[in-house]
């Protein structure tokens, strides 16, 4: 991937692209955000809805386009503290509220046990994505969608009020 191949494909000069993101890693950032967007877990009644409508979004990016560009963009972050920082901000702090929210909600209808550690609970349903797109040992498909959301509700659940 290149701001010269990209200029190409979306048919409009380098600068024009220049102009808008200063680098290639802002591009990319910008993609992220774009694909992924900032609230994944709507407010669908249950658990399983909001989880499953989470990590739809997470599927549908890696799966697609922005699977292959992960492993580069966590590269960069590495070596451009401003755009690790954008990332987290924007991206991964707007994801994972939603995704407490969800949870937090999840507590109050007795789905989810009171003494849920929430931020282990959304590493566990979000990271077999970015490690699966990072490392490539296994495809992201629906059925492993379907199966992160399980195990977490399993979870989740535990000590929960029937």
């Amino acid at each position: 991937m290149t701001i010269e191949g990209i200029a190409r494909k979306v048919k409009r000069a380098r600068s024009s692209l220049y102009r808008r993101w200063p680098s290639k890693r802002h591009l990319v950032a910008y993609a992220v955000l774009s694909e992924l967007g900032p609230a994944p877990a709507p407010d669908t009644g249950r658990l399983a809805g909001d989880l499953a409508a989470a990590v739809r979004t997470l599927h549908e990016a890696f799966a697609g386009s922005l699977g292959p560009a992960l492993a580069g963009l966590v590269a960069d972050m590495a070596h451009d503290s401003g755009l690790a920082r954008t990332i987290r901000e924007e991206v991964l702090l707007a994801r994972r509220n939603s995704m407490r929210r969800a949870l937090v909600r999840a507590r109050e209808r007795g789905e989810a046990a009171a003494g849920l550690d929430i931020d282990l609970v959304i590493d566990m349903l979000t990271a077999p994505f970015y490690y699966r797109a990072l490392f490539g040992h296994a495809p992201i498909t629906r059925r492993m969608t379907e199966a992160v959301v399980d195990y977490v509700l399993t979870v989740a659940a535990r000590g929960a009020r029937s």
